[in-house]
Formats: C-alpha cells, sequence, structure tokens
C-alpha cells in the first residue's frame, strides 16, 4: 500500500518555531492546555517517577506541570523513546503538525510501561475558523480561485478512534474551546507567528500574499467576526486525547448496557437530554468523551 504524501514540511515548522523562540514566544495557549493537563495529572491518584514530555517549549511545561525531572524530547518523525521507559508520555501542543499521528501514538505506546498514562494535547475542529474562512472568501474574490492558506483540523470523533488504532486502552477524547478577541485579524497573525504556528502546508502557495487579498480579508474578518467594541474574535480548540498502555490487573470499561440500574434513580433526579456545559465569560469548555472509533470522542 502506498504511504500518503507528506502534508506538513517538518523543516520549515522547526525554522518558525526557532524564530517565535527567539523573539517574545506567546505562550498563552500553552499555559491554558498545561494548566488542564496539569489539573487532570491532580486526580490521577499516582505518582510518576519516569515523564516524557514531547514537542517545543518542554522546559515549560514540565514547570507548569510539576515535572521538574520530566525528560524533554522533540517532536521527531521518530520518537527518541526507549521501549518502556517512561510511566507518563504527554505529548505537549505538537500532534497536529504530525505528519503521521498514529505513529506518534503507536510510538508513545511502545513507550510506555505497563499501565503508563499517555495525554495528548493538540489544535483540532473549530482552531481558526473564522482566519479560515475570511481569507478563502477574499482569495475567491480578489483573485478567483483558492489556495491552502491554515492547516486542516482533525474532529475529534476521528481524534479519538486513534488512540485505539495505537493501541492505548480506555481511551478518551475531549476537547476546550478557548474563545480569543484581537484588535485585528493582523494581531491574531503576528500572534500566530510568535506561537509557532502558521502554515507549514507543502501545498502551500511559495508567493507572498497580495497586499489586496490581506486587506479584503482583514475587511471581511471584521465583519463577520467582529464585536461591538471593534474587536474581532479567534476560535481555538483543543482536543485532549487520554490513553493507558494495556495491563493484565488494569480496569476494564463496562460492556455499554450492563448497568443494572440508571444513574438518575440513584441520584433521585430526572433523567434530562445532553446539555451543554456552561463556561465563563472568556473560556467556554465542551467535553464530549467516548471511547472507541463510533464516537464518542
Amino acid at each position: 500500500m502506498p504511504t500518503p504524501p507528506a502534508l506538513f514540511d517538518p523543516d520549515l515548522l522547526a525554522l518558525r518555531r526557532a524564530r517565535a523562540e527567539a523573539g517574545e514566544p506567546a505562550d498563552f495557549l500553552r499555559e491554558a492546555a498545561a494548566a488542564e493537563i496539569a489539573e487532570r495529572l491532580s486526580e490521577v491518584n499516582r505518582s510518576f517517577r519516569a515523564p516524557v514530555i514531547i514537542g517545543p517549549r518542554g522546559a515549560l511545561w514540565a514547570e507548569a506541570l510539576g515535572l521538574p525531572g520530566a525528560r524533554l524530547i522533540p517532536d521527531a518523525e521518530v520518537l527518541d523513546l526507549a521501549e518502556g521507559e517512561a510511566d507518563l508520555i504527554v505529548h505537549a501542543l505538537a500532534l497536529h503538525w504530525a505528519n503521521d499521528p498514529v505513529g506518534q501514538l503507536a510510538q508513545a505506546r511502545r513507550g510506555l510501561r505497563p499501565d503508563g498514562l499517555f495525554i495528548a494535547a493538540l489544535f483540532a475542529g473549530e482552531t481558526l475558523t473564522e482566519l479560515r474562512r475570511a481569507l478563502a472568501e477574499a482569495e475567491v474574490e480578489t483573485t478567483g480561485g483558492l489556495s491552502p492558506r491554515v492547516a486542516p483540523m482533525g474532529e475529534i470523533r476521528d481524534l479519538g478512534g486513534l488512540l485505539q488504532r495505537a493501541g492505548l486502552a480506555l481511551p478518551v477524547a475531549d476537547s476546550q474551546r478557548l474563545p480569543v478577541s484581537y484588535a485585528t485579524m493582523f494581531h491574531l497573525m503576528r500572534d500566530l507567528r510568535a506561537m509557532g504556528e502558521t502554515s507549514v502546508l507543502r501545498e502551500r502557495s511559495r508567493r507572498p500574499m497580495p497586499r489586496a487579498l490581506l486587506a479584503r480579508a482583514a475587511e471581511i474578518y471584521a465583519e463577520r467576526f467582529g464585536d461591538a467594541e471593534g474587536r474581532v474574535g479567534a476560535t481555538f480548540e483543543i482536543v485532549y486525547l487520554t490513553g493507558w498502555a494495556p495491563s493484565p490487573d488494569q480496569r476494564k470499561p463496562l460492556r455499554p448496557g450492563s448497568a443494572a440500574a440508571r444513574l438518575a434513580d440513584a441520584l433521585g433526579t430526572e433523567e434530562h437530554g445532553a446539555g451543554e456545559r456552561a463556561g465563563d465569560a472568556r473560556v467556554q469548555e465542551d467535553r464530549n468523551e467516548g471511547a472507541g472509533e463510533n464516537g464518542t470522542s
């Protein structure tokens, strides 16, 4: 079976990350994701003695997660992981740039000890949907064509299924939406450069973006996604993938439909349809959990 062509350019990604770190990195989304993972780790009744953190800005993650002795490795195509070396692996907001995400997960699974924990955070879903729409509409108007400008984002349902394909047990996928506001579209693009998160698509246009296209995109962005204060919104959606290395004494999920009683009866409450969790004014968290390829993730 032929290998599909690589979607991303790893050399360009490394260059743009290096430029971001040489300037003033914008780390607020990494900090938000690290804080979320730190909270999840605090709920796990376990001490991790051999943690590994994969991805850029590893020292930031190690500090935020309270793992000063963690081994920090890059998110290379072949991970620098020995078999069974880690009891915790955190893939730190980098998996969305992997040309072979299943391969990354499988390598992490191999690097875990039995009953070791894997957690990944990655951009997915609705991330930068506003920028994608504004650029696409502006390019069609100004040039009559359309080029890939923003990297495609995986859907949570598909991403959750990758955990089982990689051999991880008790898979769970859920997401956190982080709405952010900027003065203009150009301020958003400046932040993306400072994050090292601008597009590195192999099939991207090599020509500089025409000024007319950028100007029209900024107008469309402000028209479609501006607020009463004259600022524009940008959505970032972070998906969290969690799984465990299989172990003989590991707890097993219940078979669907095997419950002996309804949860609502046990709690003495009425059963209602699934609703949307409330978030605070700035960050709304939508969590969809599941295991398996059908969803749920």
